[in-house]
């Protein structure tokens, strides 16, 4: 993807702020993802690698879209509906725009092509929105409306280890790409799961759904086959199933966590990559805001 398109790939400290964490906490999680980012293959000098908040331009663009997003709409977002139901006690006015925000970090480079999850498939329709409804306001066509980017057919979701829909690390049920062999292990076999199947063809629950949409992506083809047909003709052990998974997650995460721990003590190269970012960032970022402002109508520094 990288090598053949002009890629923004940024670390999300803003979005972060609707849980209120600690500064050092915050400081170490942009750390450990831009860490992640690069053991994972991205290339800083081919792509950009950003921290969010090191282009205060989105912050502006975050600003104006706001004023052209309208309650009714950011309401009925799931995710913000999900969290109200999470957290209760705090509800606050960034949890309600995350979808505007969103919406700036992709327009803030007129992106036409986003990588994301299916969890994320509402935000991006959201932003084609604001995008469209930006150009027929100021009767211009500027913003590009942007496109889930994706290598197979359909986007990727995750799910979790306790049953639910998605895994991350708000939700606790995540697996990190940093995680041991032993604490993998030790989540997946922690993984829910049923009482089995009682009869052959048995429809799956949603936790054994999960245990196999896992495999299908990190397992091989004939690994997933030779567990489907234990399950479907009802010799299934779960148990044999957690333990197949978790060594092919191993495996998966093997090579990436050696990176990982090889980066990990490398903090001029990533102070490096994190000022190359911000530069490269600014440059596209800057353009576009400038771009937005004069649409509007508001005058130039002086």
């Amino acid at each position: 993807m990288q090598y053949e398109n002009n890629c923004y790939f940024f670390i999300a400290d803003y979005h972060s702020l609707t849980t209120h964490p600690h500064p050092e906490n915050l400081q170490h999680n942009v750390r450990q993802v831009l860490i992640e980012y690069l053991a994972a293959g991205i290339d800083p000098e081919t792509a950009t690698i950003y921290v969010q908040s090191d282009l205060p331009e989105t912050a502006e663009l975050y600003l104006l879209l706001n004023m052209n997003a309208y309650l009714g709409e950011l309401e009925r977002c799931a995710t913000f509906k999900d969290k109200v139901r999470q957290q209760p006690d705090n509800v606050n006015a960034g949890l309600l725009t995350y979808p505007t925000l969103m919406a700036a970090d992709i327009l803030i480079h007129n992106a036409d092509k986003v990588p994301v999850g299916k969890d994320q498939e509402a935000h991006l329709e959201l932003t084609r929105t604001f995008a469209a409804r930006f150009n027929r306001l100021y009767n211009v066509e500027y913003f590009k409306e942007p496109k889930a980017y994706n290598f197979d057919e359909e986007l990727v979701k995750i799910p979790g280890l306790d049953g639910s829909m998605k895994m991350g690390k708000s939700e606790g049920n995540a697996i990190y790409l940093q995680d041991s062999p032993a604490v993998i292990r030790k989540k997946i076999m922690k993984a829910k799961t049923d009482e089995g199947p009682t009869q052959e063809n048995q429809q799956k629950s949603q936790e054994i759904t999960n245990l196999f949409t896992l495999m299908k992506h990190v397992s091989l083809p004939e690994t997933c086959l030779h567990f489907e047909q234990l399950y479907n003709d009802c010799s299934i052990r779960y148990g044999e199933l957690k333990k197949q998974l978790a060594e092919d997650v191993i495996s998966f995460c093997e090579p990436i966590r050696e990176r990982i721990n090889a980066l990990a003590g490398d903090n001029v190269y990533l102070d490096k990559v994190m000022r190359l970012g911000a530069e490269k960032a600014r440059a596209s970022g800057g353009k576009v805001l400038s771009d937005v402002r004069q649409i509007i109508g508001f005058r130039g520094l002086p």
